[in-house]
């Protein structure tokens, strides 16, 4: 498996079709989150306040345009009970794969964003 260390930037060409998307500031690290949407897999550990964290598997289905959408299938501590998904846009996909490399280099931990979780477990707030 390939470590967060070992990701190669992404084709040019892949990077120009999704970097409208995102602000000047996440560039940088965008041809790197596409590689790793381009895994199709992630395996990390869901960081909880004050106690162990729970360890995860994530699988997604990968496609290439950032207007299609992607689901992902996350798994909590290798309990079938523990199984989530969610239905989201590749381009806000990748945006939560930018922060999951972000946090990977503050903490040498891989896990999600904690707006990820809210809207796997369908605990965003709803606009009125």
């Amino acid at each position: 498996m390939t470590t967060l260390e070992d990701i190669q930037p992404a084709p040019k060409g892949e990077i120009m079709i999704y970097q409208p998307y995102y602000h000047k500031d996440k560039h940088k690290i965008l041809p790197y989150a596409i590689s790793l949407y381009s895994q199709g897999h992630l395996e990390g550990t869901r960081r909880i306040e004050g106690g162990k964290g729970i360890p995860f598997v994530a699988s997604w289905y990968v496609s290439k345009l950032p207007s299609e959408i992607t689901r992902c299938r996350i798994q909590f501590d290798g309990q079938a009970e523990l199984s989530y998904e969610i239905t989201i846009l590749n381009a806000e996909f990748i945006d939560y794969m930018i922060s999951v490399l972000k946090i990977y280099q503050e903490g040498q931990i891989v896990d999600f964003p904690q707006g990820f979780y809210r809207k796997l477990l369908h605990c965003e707030e709803s606009a009125s």
